[in-house]
């Protein structure tokens, strides 16, 4: 027989959470249009002001948009918020190791974009060097992020300046052509 505790924690998840099934709690959490691309521009463009998430995204995001996922991020443990000591009237948001912890998902779903979509080179590179870069280089990228956002020790090499390079380079040969 079950405890009541079993049983009123099973039903308490089942009021939340569609289901206990972790693909289905993570698309809870990540799965509408722009959770994971404010991530992605955390990470990749190191965006940390409110401005530069709502102005220098490929895909546009709305401000009233922008900031209920900010919200919902926070919420759920995604990202912190803290005062800009730059400037008094600016927050600033961090990745929590919740969603560093995402960089090895975002490496596999740049790869299968590249296999199976028409992505654009500049746009792509990021995803083929860390796709070519595997594990190790995904574990160095975390550990990046984590010097980044947490304040935790700096590594040695950049992993994030390495694919900010690949970007210019495809940007500059653009431009060149």
């Amino acid at each position: 027989s079950r405890s009541y505790l079993a049983s009123s924690l099973e039903n308490d998840m089942q009021d939340t959470h569609r289901s206990g099934c972790p693909i289905n709690l993570t698309l809870e959490i990540l799965g509408d249009r722009w959770s994971l691309i404010l991530l992605r521009d955390m990470m990749f463009g190191n965006r940390r002001h409110f401005r530069e998430l709502l102005t220098r995204s490929e895909e546009g995001i709305a401000s009233n948009i922008l900031a209920d996922r900010l919200k919902r991020l926070m919420q759920e443990g995604l990202i912190s918020k803290a005062d800009d000591p730059s400037h008094k009237q600016k927050s600033i948001y961090s990745l929590t190791d919740m969603s560093i912890a995402l960089v090895p998902m975002f490496a596999a779903m740049g790869a299968w974009g590249r296999r199976f979509l028409p992505v654009s080179e500049e746009l792509s590179i990021r995803a083929e060097l860390l796709e070519t870069g595997g594990p190790a280089m995904w574990q160095d990228f975390m550990q990046e992020l984590r010097f980044l956002h947490l304040g935790a020790p700096q590594p040695a090499a950049s992993v994030f300046a390495q694919l900010q390079q690949a970007y210019e380079q495809v940007m500059a040969a653009k431009a060149a052509a």
